[in-house]
């Protein structure tokens, strides 16, 4: 029998093939249980990862407009298509999109991906987006004039 501190790819293998053939007994439950867990806590932690992306790249193009073009667009459409995704995948996430500690560090994360790859440190302390209607909408881009 594999242990899950020895092989956990093995371990993760002969728990399925127990569970399959009904070998309840001899499953490692409080394992399994954490396993399960850090499944919802993955995709948290690739959600806010999209989304500070999409913010970051979001506040290039306002606080960059000479830079603005496709390349950039696409980026950001692409961004968006993810997070709507991880979204449809995982309905229960959404309201992750209006709690206030998580959308400060996805912003906060966003900010500094931002001042890493412009050289900018002029961006605001908080999202002055909204998330729904702005950041995710396929429609909105961020004007030069809302930086003001």
């Amino acid at each position: 029998m594999q242990t899950y501190e020895k092989d956990v790819v093995a371990w993760a293998s002969e728990q399925a093939r127990l569970l399959r053939a009904g070998r309840f007994d001899l499953l490692d439950i409080e394992h399994i249980a954490g396993e399960v867990e850090d499944v919802g806590k993955s995709e948290q932690r690739e959600l806010a990862s999209r989304m500070s992306i999409l913010l970051a790249h979001l506040l290039q193009w306002q606080y960059q407009p000479e830079r603005q073009g496709a390349s950039w667009e696409k980026t950001i459409r692409a961004q968006r298509k993810e997070v709507r995704y991880a979204l449809d995948e995982s309905p229960s996430l959404m309201p992750k999109l209006e709690e206030a500690k998580w959308l400060d560090m996805v912003w906060a994360k966003a900010v500094a991906q931002a001042v890493s790859e412009t050289g900018l440190d002029c961006f605001p302390e908080a999202c002055p987006w909204t998330i729904e209607d702005e950041v995710l909408s396929e429609a909105w881009f961020p004007s030069q004039s809302a930086k003001k």
